[in-house]
């Protein structure tokens, strides 16, 4: 299979940090989840994500991802954390999170809204992730 996207070693490190910044709590498949919606960005077609073509513009897009900045997302990561973001990159995609470009944590014992930035395609422990549209045209 090739890569869903075009990538560097300086990519998947920063793809891991932002999974790991954003889902470490939720588990491998949380992290994956995430590594989802950032290369689906990458990837969608829509007008919103037009000028985000790398991970690197994905994932600094002015407030696009509450983890950048924190202490988590500045920590190196583990072999594993980077086998997860090349999994993601090389096109494994796991639902509810195969077309989502947006996730949002209302926190545990709080329900999803059904709309956020799209439409909500499901939840996975504390994260809510939500496709576009069929509207906004992304190709995903």
């Amino acid at each position: 299979m090739s890569p869903r996207i075009l990538y560097n070693d300086s990519d998947v490190d920063l793809l891991a940090r932002i999974m790991k910044a954003e889902a470490l709590g939720e588990g491998e498949e949380g992290m994956l989840m995430v590594g989802n919606v950032v290369v689906n960005r990458v990837v969608a077609n829509c007008d919103v994500f037009k000028d985000t073509r790398t991970i690197s513009e994905v994932v600094y897009q002015k407030n696009a991802f509450s983890g950048v900045g924190q202490p988590l997302f500045n920590q190196p990561v583990n072999a594993k954390e980077k086998e997860l973001a090349l999994r993601n990159i090389d096109g494994y995609r796991i639902e509810p999170a195969t077309n989502a470009l947006w996730f949002k944590n209302p926190g545990s014992n709080v329900s999803c809204p059904q709309q956020f930035y799209g439409e909500l395609s499901g939840r996975y422990k504390n994260h809510c992730f939500y496709a576009p549209g069929a509207k906004l045209n992304c190709d995903l």
